[in-house]
């Protein structure tokens, strides 16, 4: 074949793979806002934070800030339903433009995604019956306790306390049934997690042993998307010093948002 048109046939190849990287890095703020749609990733089964209330229709602190979110943008929202563990790849992977959803900020999953700054908090607790003794880690050797799979519960479960035996569910539903239900007694969770399991077994309830952290909250987006982190980080500041986030936290949590919480 003449060099010519090898020179040639190059740069096309050389054009196309240029393209297919502009559409790979496409502007997901200027992409919402001519689709005039935002999709936004919500793992659902959380109490207080994202679940189906007594109407079938989704409910809490974090479906309210989707909302809004959507309202200040102009746009229509469309709740992208996922499972806890896909909440770091429905970004990545492009299923949705960011994701509300109880999203711990870890310096593991910064690899992976961006965040806005933190909107809210949560704590990290390991619960279990009274009768059970437990006062950190170490107490955990042999014992059967249940976590959300790919949560920061699990990370730090993990991480911390090696001779357990960890039982991972898919979502915090899940886990729930299977307290419910007898299947574990132990679990580690955020306490709106067991605040849920609670009011199911209010007979018999579980106590919080110890809490492992607090955790700050951030809304997840597609790496490098310059444009829709600054947006998305000034609306934070402004719904937060507003109080608008606060309220809506206060409303579903009856708790309060520490007052350095977006310069963390």
């Amino acid at each position: 074949m003449p060099k010519t048109i090898i020179s040639k046939l190059a740069l096309l190849a050389g054009a196309g793979l240029l393209a297919l990287a502009n559409v790979a890095h496409a502007d997901v703020l200027d992409n919402i806002k001519k689709t005039g749609k935002v999709r936004i990733a919500v793992a659902m089964g959380i109490p207080e934070y994202s679940f189906v209330d007594e109407n079938l229709q989704p409910s809490g602190s974090d479906i309210e800030t989707a909302k809004l979110i959507a309202k200040d943008l102009g746009v229509q929202l469309e709740l992208v339903e996922i499972t806890n563990a896909a909440r770091v790849p429905s970004v990545q992977t492009g299923k949705a433009d960011m994701v509300v959803s109880s999203l711990g900020i870890t310096e593991e999953r910064k690899k992976a995604i961006d965040y806005s700054v933190p909107y809210a908090t949560l704590a990290l607790v390991v619960a279990s019956q009274p009768s059970i003794e437990i006062k950190g880690y170490a107490d955990l050797d042999g014992k059967r306790i249940g976590v959300t799979r790919a949560t920061t519960n699990d990370q730090d479960i993990t991480a911390n306390a090696k001779g357990a035996n960890i039982v991972r569910f898919e979502d915090d539903a899940t886990l729930i049934t299977s307290v419910v239900s007898g299947q574990v007694d132990t679990v580690s969770s955020q306490s709106a997690v067991i605040n849920g399991i609670n009011k199911k077994m209010a007979d018999h309830p579980l106590q919080v042993k110890f809490t492992q952290k607090e955790t700050n909250l951030g809304i997840g987006i597609p790496k490098g998307e310059a444009g829709l982190k600054t947006w998305l980080d000034q609306w934070v500041k402004t719904n937060f010093d507003n109080k608008v986030l606060r309220d809506i936290y206060r409303k579903y949590h009856n708790a309060e948002l520490p007052d350095d919480l977006t310069s963390r």
